[in-house]
């Protein structure tokens, strides 16, 4: 059984001075990861490139820790720089035809959006399913597929509303229209399990800057095996071929595993660094992280329920996440995040509510710290209207490339 109070004095730092709630944007590195960060700055400083080979294997460590996380293969597990990277992998490499559809909702973050729009000069469209009572309905999904649908693409929790997408559902819807599957996991894996053996999804990236706990523009991208030699690569590069070290002479060959999308040059701190994180997932365990991950969500929903505070979307336990979408008539969201922020509380407003998005080591403290600045917000009445405009340091601008 993992001691969360100790966990929290161990790893994260950030706990000192703020309570933090904004994991769906970007998370702050547990102590162990920037461990990892200076210890590799450390050997570039004073050793250059020497110590290379050395970092190759941990990056296949890294590899191996992230197939094991969502049950796949090491050889279908490619390192990203950003979710986008491993979603422009697939709409770039599908093998589209003229007059082909892809099939997505209409509340996904645009890194899930324009890359499928782009594809509109090769001849294939792109279908937005509106939402409807809060959440994205299956059938809408169905009815929107058509003989001419090839590939389906949702997010496993979608960002602004934090309805979580039901995988097994839609991977069986796709499995039974005949077209792929591509998973948006960055706000899913991490408080929710994946596991692409039971789940038939053909493609899923997740930067790991977010409930993974990793840096910046290190992430991942599982291509099911069926489906390597199927996608044109794309980003090809020196890594890419069998025959990777051998630089005296081309060799056009590719890997015959998803390392043909690693072109060139890794993210080697960023890497090692979410290696980190992932071992302390590992650790703990990825369903006792779920578990603790939904019961945080959960305690944030009771608090701000008691504070007048009205919680959007469904109210099935299947449908909730570990992101909190939060409403309270004649209160601006982004006056509150203003708010809370100088207050000490990190949240983020998005969709046009306040959304809060708590982790593993948010303790009672955090969640007392969260009741009584709402108590002294509604208290002092310093929530703005609706009509109230603010210049270009409001807290928006600071995520403004984030979900």
């Amino acid at each position: 059984m993992t001691d969360w109070n100790d966990l929290r004095v161990r790893e994260f730092p950030v706990a000192t001075r703020w309570a933090y709630f904004d994991h769906a944007a970007v998370a702050p590195l547990p102590k162990r990861s920037a461990d990892r960060l200076r210890l590799w700055i450390d050997d570039q400083e004073n050793n250059g490139v020497v110590n290379w080979p050395d970092w190759e294997r941990k990056l296949e460590a890294v590899r191996r820790t992230a197939a094991r996380l969502i049950k796949a293969d090491r050889d279908e597990i490619a390192f990203i720089t950003s979710t986008t990277q491993g979603i422009g992998i697939v709409a770039e490499g599908f093998p589209w035809r003229n007059g082909d559809n892809v099939v997505t909702a209409a509340e996904e973050y645009p890194s899930n959006v324009y890359p499928w729009m782009n594809l509109a000069d090769r001849g294939v469209s792109l279908r937005m399913v509106p939402t409807r009572d809060g959440r994205i309905w299956i059938e809408d999904l169905d009815a929107a597929i058509d003989s001419h649908t090839r590939l389906l693409t949702i997010s496993h929790v979608e960002f602004a509303s934090g309805f979580r997408n039901d995988l097994n559902a839609i991977g069986e819807l796709c499995r039974k229209r005949g077209i792929a599957f591509f998973v948006d996991a960055i706000q899913g894996l991490g408080p929710l399990e994946i596991d692409v053996q039971q789940t038939p999804i053909d493609f899923l990236a997740a930067d790991g800057h977010k409930w993974l706990l990793g840096p910046e523009g290190a992430g991942i991208v599982y291509i099911k095996k069926e489906w390597i030699d199927r996608l044109r690569p794309i980003g090809v590069g020196w890594h890419s071929v069998i025959n990777c070290y051998d630089h005296s002479k081309i060799d056009f060959r590719l890997k015959p595993s998803a390392q043909r999308w690693e072109g060139g040059s890794f993210n080697m701190p960023g890497i090692q660094a979410l290696g980190a994180s992932l071992e302390l997932i590992d650790e703990i365990g990825a369903a006792e992280v779920s578990r603790r991950i939904l019961d945080r969500a959960e305690a944030a929903r009771e608090v701000a329920r008691q504070a007048g505070w009205s919680v959007y979307g469904s109210s099935r336990p299947e449908d909730r996440s570990g992101i909190v979408s939060l409403e309270r008539e004649g209160v601006d969201p982004k006056h509150v995040v203003k708010q809370l922020r100088d207050m000490g509380i990190a949240t983020a407003c998005r969709g046009g509510r306040l959304r809060l998005s708590p982790h593993i080591y948010n303790n009672q403290d955090d969640f007392d710290r969260l009741r009584e600045a709402f108590v002294t917000i509604a208290k002092n009445e310093v929530a703005a209207p609706s009509s109230m405009t603010f210049d270009r340091n409001d807290v928006e601008t600071i995520h403004n490339e984030v979900e």
